[in-house]
Order: structure tokens, then C-alpha cells, then sequence
């Protein structure tokens, strides 16, 4: 088992670069994390492939070439403090963990957020704090933050995380609702820079409704 879960993995990173995937600690962390842990036992002879899958309460784990992208660009600037809008599986939460300092979540969906506590545990990712709330206000308090991503697609873009960024801080986040697009924002002072960076496919950001 263990060894075709090890072909399976490989596999996967050689997809994942050829896609674009660049960056070699990225490759790495995404083959080591056992991404089948983060779903329901009858889907996980789909955890290698290159989709996204549900994990209940109508969201989704990203598929494996979104979560590297997105990593990616979040490493760009070096981060050490990186905020998560939108645990969800935790999966991305996972490979987070593994790549900075410290890393803070936020989901509204409390099942979600006992169930991602659960697999850090097992998976022996300490670095991590969890908060139960509305992603579009942020978490103010563990600011300001190198890096913050976002996992669901907003309608606009929150201006609370934005203020939460440090000078030459990157913000990810898909935004838009029939068309979406990944957004690079990087902080400069007063003022942001924004970059798009390819069309996504999300669920929405929801904003205040807790569940």
C-alpha cells in the first residue's frame, strides 16, 4: 500500500511541474503530505489526482495543482507569520505548516475546524492557531501578517485584510462570483498593487454567517 501510495505521490509532483510548479520545497511538501488523510475514506483512492474533492458541509479540498500555485505565490516574499482565511479540509492549512513559521486559520464552519484540529495533531504540526470566525474580518490580533491566503472566493476584496498586512506583504485570494480570478496584492505603504494571475474556480467567501 505504502508503495503505491509512493508512486501515486511522485506522480503527482511530476504533474504538478508539469504545470508550472517551480518551486522545489513546494514539490516536496505537497508529495510528503498524505493528502488522502484530509478525505472521506471512499474518496480516497482519489487523493492523488489532480481535482478537487467535497468534504462535506458543500465545500471542497483544492485540487493539489491550486494549493502549490497558491503556495507558492505565497512564498514569494519569504514569509514567517502567514494567515489562513477558509481552514476547510486543512489540507492547505498542512502544507502551510510545513513551509513557515506560524501559520493562523480562520473558518466559519466549526465541524470543519474540529475535524482539520484532529489531523494537525496526528499529523504533529504544532505551528498552528485555529480561530472559529468570519474570514472577511481577518484575525486583527495575530497580525500584521507577511502573507495572507485565501481559500474561497470573495465577492469583493475584504478591505480588513488588507489593512492587516505588513509593508510588502502579499495577499492571495480568488475573487469574483460567475468569473473568478486569482489575485496577487502586494502592500506598499498606504497603496496596493494588484497582479491577476490565472481564472479559479471556488466556493464563495461567505461573510458573517457562522455555521
Amino acid at each position: 500500500m505504502r508503495k503505491a501510495v509512493t508512486a501515486a505521490t511522485t506522480n503527482l509532483a511530476r504533474k504538478l511541474t508539469e504545470l508550472g510548479i517551480q518551486n522545489p520545497k513546494v514539490l516536496q511538501v505537497v508529495a510528503n503530505t498524505p493528502r488522502e488523510h484530509f478525505l472521506d475514506p471512499a474518496l480516497a483512492h482519489k487523493a492523488y489526482e489532480n481535482t478537487a474533492l467535497p468534504i462535506g458541509s458543500g465545500q471542497t479540498i483544492s485540487q493539489p495543482y491550486i494549493v502549490a500555485r497558491m503556495t507558492e505565490l505565497i512564498l514569494s516574499n519569504n514569509p514567517q507569520n502567514v494567515l489562513e482565511i477558509g481552514t476547510g479540509s486543512g489540507y492547505q492549512t498542512a502544507i502551510l505548516a510545513q513551509l513557515v513559521s506560524k501559520v493562523s486559520t480562520v473558518e466559519r464552519i466549526k465541524s470543519l475546524q474540529v475535524q482539520a484540529r484532529q489531523k494537525m495533531k496526528w499529523l504533529d504540526l504544532h505551528n498552528i492557531s485555529f480561530k472559529y470566525g468570519d474570514g472577511w474580518k481577518g484575525w486583527a490580533n495575530k497580525g500584521p501578517f507577511d502573507a495572507i491566503l485565501v481559500t474561497a472566493a470573495a465577492s469583493t476584496i475584504p478591505e480588513s485584510l488588507l489593512l492587516q498586512l505588513v509593508d510588502g506583504g502579499n495577499l492571495v485570494i480568488p475573487v469574483g462570483n460567475e468569473t473568478q480570478q486569482l489575485l496577487q496584492i502586494t502592500r506598499s505603504g498606504n497603496s496596493y498593487q494588484s497582479k491577476t494571475v490565472e481564472v479559479v474556480r471556488f466556493v464563495p467567501l461567505v461573510n458573517g454567517e457562522l455555521a
